[in-house]
């Protein structure tokens, strides 16, 4: 493809996506496919010689789009958050055009310097202290997987460089919430420590936030038995109810014990832009390391991960390599972020960042997160005041928890436990199968909730009002 060709493609591939972008709020909002469906739909064979523009276009149509939960679409209320504002999107198609190779400063000045740039305008805007340092991981699972093998190798005196973790005479143990997001327990045994080493930390009934005497009782009963507290994870937004564990207090128990503190506020980290809920962030500035997603409510196209730590020449430590085919003079003056993940290559993402907050600016992300704030509150009180229902959770950020609890089945009898969460997953399933909403259940102190987690860059206060009278009518009918 010449680029006269791709000119003329990307115009009408850019209108392409521009009214499918029009056209969301009136798709399904779940995906309506069986497994196997686009598989099947597709050619069984590559094509020997090109196909048009226009075939292939027709096949995102029939094809794709049917198979795709519409995460931008104003009645999805599932999962979290992941918006994809276009002003980013054409900072990941000025990426993808420009084919940058962000292997080191060497190889992209532009690439690492501006990612410099924008990960220090994020901590000016989030209101954390200029002795952090951030770059810009896939993921928030990546950057916490990278937070574990710092703190393994801080806690082992750099055992890599010896026999690793299997040459120490100690076990090396990790804490957290229960309620944490899987990656915390995935970056846990990836890093090597062992599920044996992995503790659950008890909670507060009530905040189902990590209890910090809990902490101190775990880790001393580990230091008591030769064990090694290694890292502690605070959860500041869990995946379930978006709990905050009591950051200052953890902090100050994990000092004790010498143990690094990674935080993870993969989804609700952009409440941080808002100086209205930075309390609910006290004590963060005095982690070792701290990561979020802009690629989730912020609205950034994924994949756009925010890692910062404090201590930069540990994590190069840990994480340097020097090849002799990538050395240069400028090695040692500048930032070469090779040394603070794993990949060694990396895509420009820093412009997606650049694009998403110079074109719609943070005064107007503010203003939709404080929307999002105001719906949650709003469905948290209708639900309050309607009988048959409540709240399974203190509603702190944009997620809320219910759970329609009918005071009698169908069969007349009040329902027990079990018949209470086979109800839960019966109208939710019933919801989402209108396809005129999506939100999600979970597992919450072993019974089934629902979970609303308001958030989609489109969706407004109508959006949530009809939500709640689909939420009604589908619980009662499934009663």
């Amino acid at each position: 493809m010449t680029p006269e060709e791709f000119r003329a493609a990307g115009h009408e591939l850019i209108d392409w996506i521009a009214d499918f972008r029009e056209r969301v709020p009136e798709l399904p909002v779940r995906a309506e496919t069986e497994p196997g469906d686009v598989r099947r739909a597709l050619a069984t064979a590559p094509p020997e010689t090109p196909d048009s523009l226009a075939d292939l276009v027709a096949d995102l149509d029939r094809v794709i789009v049917p198979g795709l939960t519409q995460i931008q679409s104003p009645s999805y209320f599932a999962w979290f958050p992941s918006n994809a504002s276009l002003a980013s999107v054409l900072g990941d198609l000025t990426s993808s055009g420009l084919g940058a190779l962000g292997i080191t400063w060497q190889s992209a000045p532009a690439l690492t310097e501006l990612e410099e740039v924008v990960t220090e305008w994020l901590r000016e805007l989030t209101g954390l202290a200029p002795g952090w340092h951030g770059a810009i991981h896939d993921t928030a699972s990546s950057g916490c997987l990278v937070a574990m093998l710092a703190a393994r190798e801080r806690a082992s005196s750099f055992s890599e460089m010896r026999g690793g973790l299997q040459g120490e005479p100690s076990p090396y143990v990790v804490y957290s919430s229960p309620h944490a997001h899987s990656s915390i327990p995935k970056a846990v045994l990836l890093a090597g420590f062992g599920h044996d080493n992995l503790r659950y930390v008890g909670t507060d009934p009530a905040t189902f936030a990590m209890d910090p005497e809990s902490l101190r009782a775990a880790m001393a009963t580990d230091v008591a038995a030769g064990r090694v507290p290694a890292a502690v994870v605070v959860s500041l937004g869990t995946t379930g109810t978006t709990a905050f564990d009591p950051t200052p207090e953890i902090v100050a128990v994990a000092r004790e014990f010498g143990a690094w503190v990674h935080v993870d506020a993969a989804m609700a980290g952009s409440a941080m832009l808002l100086p209205e809920c930075r309390h609910l962030f006290a004590g963060v500035d005095d982690a070792d390391s701290i990561g979020w997603n802009p690629h989730k409510w912020l609205g950034t196209v994924l994949d756009t991960s925010l890692l910062y730590v404090r201590d930069v020449d540990l994590l190069v430590r840990v994480m340097a390599t020097n090849p002799s085919y990538l050395q240069s003079s400028v090695d040692g003056s500048v930032v070469q972020y090779k040394d603070w993940g794993i990949p060694l290559g990396r895509r420009f993402r820093a412009l997606k960042l650049w694009f998403h907050l110079r074109l719609d600016g943070a005064e107007a992300i503010r203003a939709r997160l404080r929307r999002d704030l105001a719906n949650a509150q709003w469905l948290a009180a209708v639900v309050r005041d309607e009988p048959e229902w409540e709240l399974v959770a203190p509603v702190l950020l944009q997620t809320v928890c219910v759970r329609h609890v009918p005071t009698t089945s169908v069969g007349g009898a009040v329902p027990d436990a079990d018949a209470l969460d086979a109800h839960t997953r019966s109208w939710v399933e019933a919801l989402n199968a209108t396809g005129l909403a999506f939100v999600t259940p979970a597992l919450h102190e072993g019974r089934w909730m629902v979970r609303v987690s308001i958030g989609a860059e489109a969706t407004e206060r109508s959006d949530v009002e009809r939500l709640w009278q689909l939420m009604r009518s589908t619980a009662s009918v499934s009663t």
